[in-house]
């Protein structure tokens, strides 16, 4: 019997029975298994919302739930007036995490955890906040206060994975720390993922997929997980099981834009015929060049070079030469190798797609972009509403952001078939509404 069929979950949000963390798993783990239980979930929401005297006891409830559909700030507002119990202070620090509210989540998942909650749940959670801020010391300090006590976590060991591969240490005791928490929690959805993208760097495939699938069986199911066992179920063929993936995170995000090409570039690929193996691999290798470094697991200097250089993709990497990397400050030879081996695992190169440079033309703006730059830079390009020509026609160079766009000179995109002095125009005029150039310009 599916998970699925034996949880009410409207009852579970806006009823009294027991709302503890075993219920909370079997509503996630059912979740997973698709069907009608996330409209279930969003429908008893919005039922909660509707109800102007919540006791406190049901504003949990509704906080929960609100983390859930994955609204984030709502669940925030709704938690922070709550009874300020376990339940509500830890996933107060869930909603805050993933708002990236580093310091105040830390915050919340210790006040859960004296107020009762897992104490290793919590400090392993607390200890995450640390690693994302780049405090990896204080990060290993906590993990180490609780070493003894924590040894039957799997969120411990999951935390010490993450905080070994942010060390740069070997692979072995970083594997190993993933493995211990899976022993621990076959399911543990985090560990599951991180060990796939650890298979999927070393192409080892079949464990990559293994992983990936297993991760799924819990939700929230994370959007890296699918689009990664997605292209690797088009690696094998199997593009109906890639559209399926890809039409997961679409029922959660339904304007995601890669999610929205997968599936588009994965449905064109289900009819192609065998002799257009060429175009197959060509449309493989755009949706890898719109990968977000953030998908890999890299060290917080790594990280932050990248940002202030204004790299958000595979496709920005593989544009970007060796020497382009090194004279950015603080990126040393470490981090390089690091970089090396991130787009070797995707079959990728520095500087493999990097423009003849013109004589006496920079490859780069002659200033570091401000932060309101970089973030106009990680926009999709769909946020330009170019037409439908101009559109494919970036598709096919694999321009997927606008930063990708503006490192393009008017040559580059002339050169792609059915792309002319129209649309270049319609591409010019879209960028100077938001006070941008192609390069050379």
């Amino acid at each position: 019997m599916a998970v699925s069929d034996t949880i009410d979950v409207t009852d579970m949000i806006t009823g009294t029975g027991p709302f503890g963390p075993s219920e909370l798993r079997q509503l996630c783990e059912g979740l997973a298994e698709g069907g009608d239980m996330f409209r279930s979930l969003r429908l008893a929401v919005r039922d909660l919302e509707g109800t102007s005297d919540r006791s406190p006891a049901s504003t949990v409830r509704l906080g929960v739930g609100q983390y859930l559909l994955g609204r984030f700030s709502d669940a925030i507002d709704t938690l922070k007036a709550a009874d300020g119990s376990a339940m509500a202070l830890y996933y107060l620090g869930r909603s805050q995490a993933a708002s990236e509210a580093y310091d105040d989540a830390a915050t919340a998942f210790r006040g859960a955890g004296r107020a009762g909650y897992d104490k290793a749940a919590c400090e392993a959670e607390a200890a995450a906040c640390l690693r994302k801020s780049g405090k990896l010391d204080e990060a290993a300090a906590a993990l180490d206060a609780i070493a003894g006590e924590a040894e039957g976590s799997a969120d411990y060991w999951c935390q010490r994975g993450l905080l070994s591969a942010a060390n740069g240490s070997e692979l072995a005791p970083t594997i190993e720390a993933f493995e211990k928490a899976i022993a621990i929690d076959p399911l543990h959805s985090e560990s599951l993922f991180e060990l796939g993208v650890l298979n999927d760097r070393l192409g080892n495939d079949d464990e990559a997929r293994d992983c990936y699938a297993g991760s799924l069986k819990r939700y929230p199911a994370t959007v890296g997980a699918l689009l990664n066992l997605g292209l690797l179920h088009e690696d094998r063929d199997e593009f109906a099981d890639a559209q399926r993936c890809y039409n997961r995170i679409l029922e959660a995000y339904p304007n995601h834009p890669r999610a929205m090409l997968f599936l588009k570039d994965s449905s064109a690929s289900s009819d192609m015929q065998l002799d257009e193996q060429q175009k197959r691999q060509r449309d493989k290798l755009e949706q890898k060049m719109g990968l977000p470094v953030s998908d890999f697991e890299l060290s917080v200097r790594s990280r932050n070079c990248l940002q202030k250089m204004g790299i958000h993709t595979l496709g920005d990497l593989a544009r970007t030469t060796e020497q382009e990397i090194l004279e950015s400050k603080n990126f040393g030879e470490t981090s390089l190798t690091e970089i090396k081996e991130m787009l070797e695992s995707q079959g990728l190169t520095l500087g493999q797609f990097a423009p003849e440079p013109v004589a006496g033309e920079p490859m780069l703006p002659d200033h570091e972009p401000s932060a309101d730059e970089q973030e106009v830079y990680s926009l999709p390009i769909t946020d330009l509403a170019l037409s439908v020509r101009a559109r494919k026609c970036t598709t096919k160079l694999g321009i997927v952001s606008i930063g990708e766009l503006v490192r393009r000179t008017a040559e580059d995109l002339m050169e792609c078939k059915n792309f002319g002095v129209t649309s270049l125009n319609e591409v010019r005029e879209k960028l100077a509404e938001r006070g941008l150039k192609l390069r050379g310009e």
